[in-house]
């Protein structure tokens, strides 16, 4: 399913963060290898994005919904 949403935190030490939508209740994990930038790839506490996600069965990092295919709303065309 495809939602936009806004980051909530980004951990550039670790290389993964979470957003927050209506659709992902509690938050969605993100790791940097799903954000769809050029160069290092992180995402900006507060910054808009589009992604897919998915339900995981087994919570990520204690994140029920995962992301992917995340790209900045100012990259979105």
């Amino acid at each position: 399913m495809t939602s936009r949403g806004t980051v909530r935190f980004w951990r550039c030490e670790d290389g993964w963060g979470v957003i927050d939508c209506a659709q992902t209740p509690g938050g969605c994990w993100v790791h940097f290898s799903e954000v769809g930038i050029e160069g290092f790839r992180k995402l900006i506490p507060g910054q808009e994005v589009t992604f897919e996600w998915w339900s995981s069965s087994c919570p990520v990092e204690g994140f029920a919904f995962v992301a992917t295919q995340v790209q900045p709303v100012e990259n979105c065309r």
